[in-house]
């Protein structure tokens, strides 16, 4: 079964060579930041999202209808007009999977640094991995199509299915554990999303020295996809949110949630479905940008986020 491989086969590519031990740990990574995703999640959490489903609503038409036709509109209006190469086609294809996946747990920390909603951003989160079944794989066949991708690079509906379903069990065992102990849910809450913060370096640290020479050598317009796909995401979902008279803590978590993409998940379908492809590290290329990017853009909106925040705090004593 390919899901039983996911982050477990070497890259045939020496570029991309990836060893035992590394595979082991980028595995565990993975079923961690899942595990912990499952242990943050109570009955609780599904009450609120169902007496109040906006946000959760809004949140999936932005994390379905934005990030991947942001990413299409990217692609069409930057990557192909201005590069070169016969490998555009698979830097558009890893761009189209990293737009196409679900939120990452990643927005939950963001959301609380920016005192957001926290109950609604895991909420979303789960609410969006588990539609991942149906939305991740629609997306990349409209879009797939539309750019012209080589069929024999399409992902298939039951291949995807089977890398979400490894990677969702983690997150039923978390919640299960949540159910019998809070506090050891909540503790093992954290350490996912401390986990899921660290799984962005140690990816740089075994990908970034092996492509060097492939990074100083990427042009520029597949920079800025992988910049633009999470900056335009959070601007837009939260204008709409605001546009739409939504609570600003929840319009912070939307925006959130909304550009702050499962990496971890991209990169593992990636590898699940390309492992024996040659051009497994171009596909990779976009995915690897965005997931050390999108920590620090979204830092810095956290900082806007933050500084806004007080603002209103100071405001309300003068309206009493």
């Amino acid at each position: 079964m390919r899901a039983l491989r996911i982050l477990t086969e070497e890259v045939v590519n020496e570029a991309t060579v990836v060893n035992e031990f590394e595979q082991t740990l980028l595995r565990i990574f993975i079923l961690v930041i899942m595990f912990g995703l499952g242990a943050g999640l109570t009955p609780k959490d599904f009450s609120l999202a169902i007496r109040r489903p906006w946000g959760l609503a809004i949140g999936w038409l932005t994390q379905f209808g934005i990030m991947p036709l942001t990413t299409y509109l990217l692609i069409v209006g930057v990557l192909l007009p201005f590069s070169n190469g016969s490998d555009v086609m698979l830097i558009a294809l890893g761009a189209l999977i990293m737009g196409s996946v679900p939120a990452g747990t990643t927005s939950n920390l963001f959301t609380y640094f920016s005192k957001g909603n926290v109950a609604l951003s895991v909420t979303m989160t789960i609410n969006s991995t588990l539609w991942a079944f149906i939305m991740t794989p629609a997306a990349l066949l409209i879009y797939s199509r539309l750019l012209g991708i080589d069929e024999s690079l399409q992902i298939e509906f039951g291949e995807l299915a089977i890398v979400i379903v490894g990677l969702i069990i983690p997150v039923a065992l978390g919640m299960l554990v949540r159910k019998f102990s809070s506090n050891i849910g909540a503790l093992l809450e954290l350490f996912g999303s401390v986990v899921g913060l660290l799984f962005i370096p140690f990816l740089i640290a075994i990908w970034v020295p092996r492509n060097w020479e492939l990074l100083l050598t990427t042009q520029w317009p597949t920079y800025v996809i992988a910049i633009g796909m999470g900056l335009v995401g959070i601007t837009v979902a939260y204008y709409i949110s605001k546009l739409l008279r939504l609570h600003p803590m929840n319009a912070r978590t939307i925006a959130l949630e909304t550009g702050i993409n499962n990496g971890p998940l991209a990169i593992a379908v990636i590898v699940a479905v390309y492992i024996d492809n040659p051009g497994v590290d171009k596909i990779l290329l976009v995915p690897a940008l965005y997931s050390l990017f999108i920590v620090i853009i979204s830092s810095l909106v956290t900082l806007v986020f933050r500084r806004a925040n007080l603002a209103a705090e100071q405001k309300i004593p003068n309206l009493l």
